[in-house]
């Protein structure tokens, strides 16, 4: 169902240490060592949080040789982007009518 993947799409993005990792993973691959490094967290804290994000389709780990490197998926936040676009647009309308009648109102000083 589409709304449970946007549910564990958005609660993977509720962590500040999830999104540094996904932040870090938009630059590259990376190993589970590389994204613990800046954390001040044990492995298996650093393993649980990947595995919210592999849950939610943001992570995918890959298999080289000994190691296996994590990358970003970015197809979950591109549908979380679409379903976030009309409340885009309705606030983008909201701020223009604020403007309109910021505008009107005579600017005073004190």
């Amino acid at each position: 169902m589409k709304s449970d993947h946007l549910s564990r799409t958005f609660a993977a993005l509720a962590d500040p240490t999830r999104r540094a990792m996904l932040a870090r993973l938009a630059e590259g691959e990376a190993t589970v060592n590389e994204l613990a490094a800046p954390h001040a967290m044990s492995l298996p804290s650093v393993s649980r949080h990947l595995k919210v994000l592999e849950r939610a389709g943001l992570v995918v780990k890959g298999k080289a040789a000994q190691w296996r490197p994590c990358s970003l998926d970015v197809a979950p936040l591109a549908e979380a982007d679409a379903w976030l676009e009309p409340y885009r647009e309705f606030f983008a309308a909201r701020f223009a009518r604020l403007e309109q009648q910021l505008a009107k109102k005579p600017h005073q000083e004190n």
